[in-house]
C-alpha cells in the first residue's frame, strides 16, 4: 500500500501572489490538480496537508480522484507532514510539494523502487555551480566542492513507520520547527543516512514570480492576397496608394494592386496569426472580420499592435519571428532591411529574420497572380513593459 502527502499549506509569499500557489492555474488547471494527477495512478491513499482557510476550495479540486482526501496542517511544513503521517495507515509513503507539478512517472516509479530497496529514496540533483558558503551575502566563506553537492527535491519517499517515528522523536523534543525538509529529520531522528536517486530540472518548486509566468510558445501563421492590375482596381482591393503595396508596414513600387478588405499586408496577416495560434487565439478572421466596415482600409500595423496587447495580456513576449514571403513580384530585396526595422520596433523585438523568393514561375504565385507569407514567431515568457 502506498500513501502520498502533499504539502499545500502555502500562503504565497514569496511568489507575491494573492492566493495560495496550488489554485495558481497552468494551462487552465490548478497547480494542485497537475500533483494529484501525476500521483493518482500510483497512490492508494493522498492526504492533502492544507490551512483550514484553504480546505473548502479544495475538496471540489479532490472529486475526480476518490484516493484523496484533506487533513489541517500546522504552523509549519514539518507540522503538516506530522498531521497527515498520523493518518496514514500504508506501508510506504511519499512525501511531496504540491507545488512542484511537473513531477515524472519515472520519478515517482524510481522513488518507491529506492525505498523497496533501500529504505529510502530522496528525489536530488548534482549541484552545477561553484557552491561557497556565506552568511546573509556578506563576505565569502568556504568554497565547496560541488562534486559532492546535491540540490535536494521531492518527493521523498519512506517506510511509514520509520518516518513516523523519526517524526515522534522530533515532535517530543520540540524539534519540528526546525526542519524544512523529510529526508533532514529522518536523517537526524532515524538514525540512518537517506539515499538519494537522480531527479529532474524539470521537477521545478514554484516559488518565485518568475516561477509562474507561462512557458515559452511558437505559432505560426500564414496570409495570401490576390494582385490586381491598376486598371482592374474596384471594391474589395486595397488602394491607400495605387502604385505601391504595403508589406511589414512599408510601401513598396507595385504595378499591381493587392485585393484585400483592409490595406493588404500580408506579412502582418501572417504575423498576426502566427501570434494568435501561439497564445490559442482565433485567427484574425474572427478579430477582425472582412464584414466589418470599421476595418475597411485598415492600417495592418494597428491591428499587429492589438494583436500584440493580447500577447502581452497572457505574460509573454516576442523572443524571435521569421517571414517568408513568396511572390514573383515586385522585386522585394531592396525592402527587407526597412521591413525588418518596421516590424521589430512593432513586436519590441530585434530578431526578427525575412526572406523573400518566388515560385520559379509554377502556380499561382509563379504566374504573378498573388503573393503569400509564411510566418511563425516564438514567444517567451514575460511581464508587460511599463509605459
Amino acid at each position: 500500500m502506498l500513501a502520498v502527502i502533499l504539502c499545500a499549506g502555502g500562503s504565497g509569499t514569496r511568489s507575491k501572489l494573492p492566493e495560495n500557489k496550488i489554485f495558481y492555474e497552468l494551462n487552465g488547471l490548478p497547480v494542485l490538480v497537475h500533483a494529484l494527477s501525476a500521483f493518482a495512478p500510483f497512490a492508494d491513499d493522498i492526504v492533502v496537508a492544507c490551512r483550514g482557510e484553504d480546505e473548502a476550495r479544495i475538496r471540489p479540486l479532490l472529486a475526480p480522484f476518490p484516493m484523496a482526501r484533506t487533513v489541517h496542517g500546522g504552523a509549519t511544513r514539518a507540522e503538516s507532514v506530522y498531521s497527515a503521517l498520523k493518518t496514514v495507515t500504508a506501508d510506504m509513503v511519499l512525501v511531496h510539494d504540491a507545488v512542484r507539478p511537473f513531477v515524472t512517472p519515472k520519478i515517482i516509479e524510481d522513488c518507491i523502487a529506492y525505498v523497496k530497496r533501500f529504505g529510502s529514496g530522496i528525489c536530488a540533483l548534482p549541484a552545477t555551480d561553484t557552491t561557497v558558503l556565506a552568511k546573509d551575502m556578506q563576505e565569502m566563506g568556504v568554497h565547496m566542492d560541488r562534486a559532492d553537492l546535491y540540490t535536494v527535491q521531492t518527493p521523498q519517499g519512506f517506510y511509514t513507520e520509520e518516518l513516523r517515528a523519526a517524526y515522534d522523536l522530533a515532535a517530543a523534543r520540540g524539534k519540528l520547527g526546525e526542519y524544512t525538509d523529510d529526508s533532514m529529520l529522518y536523517n537526524a531522528y532515524a538514525k540512518r543516512n537517506p539515499r538519494l536517486f537522480l531527479g529532474d530540472p524539470c521537477n521545478k518548486k514554484l516559488t518565485y514570480p518568475a516561477d509562474f509566468l507561462p512557458a515559452e510558445r511558437v505559432g505560426f501563421g500564414v496570409d495570401t492576397h490576390a494582385f490586381a492590375h491598376q486598371d482592374e482596381l474596384g471594391r474589395g482591393i486595397a488602394r491607400l496608394d495605387l502604385n505601391y503595396i504595403k508589406l511589414g508596414g512599408v510601401l513598396i513600387p507595385s504595378d499591381r494592386a493587392i485585393e484585400a478588405h483592409s490595406d493588404g499586408d500580408v506579412v502582418c496577416h501572417a504575423l498576426m496569426d502566427a501570434l494568435l495560434t501561439a497564445i490559442g487565439e482565433r485567427d484574425i478572421g474572427y478579430h477582425f472580420p472582412d464584414a466589418d466596415p470599421a476595418y475597411e482600409d485598415a492600417d495592418s500595423m494597428q491591428l499587429l499592435a492589438r494583436v500584440l496587447d493580447m500577447v502581452w495580456g497572457k505574460q509573454l513576449a516576442v523572443q524571435n519571428a521569421s517571414v517568408s514571403i513568396l511572390a514573383e513580384h515586385p522585386r522585394l530585396s531592396p525592402y527587407i532591411g526597412a521591413m525588418k526595422q518596421s516590424l521589430s520596433a512593432a513586436l519590441q523585438c530585434e530578431n526578427v529574420g525575412i526572406a523573400a523568393g518566388t515560385n520559379e514561375k509554377l502556380g499561382y504565385i509563379g504566374e504573378g497572380r498573388g503573393i503569400t507569407c509564411y510566418a511563425t514567431v516564438l514567444l517567451r515568457p514575460a511581464a508587460r513593459p511599463e509605459t
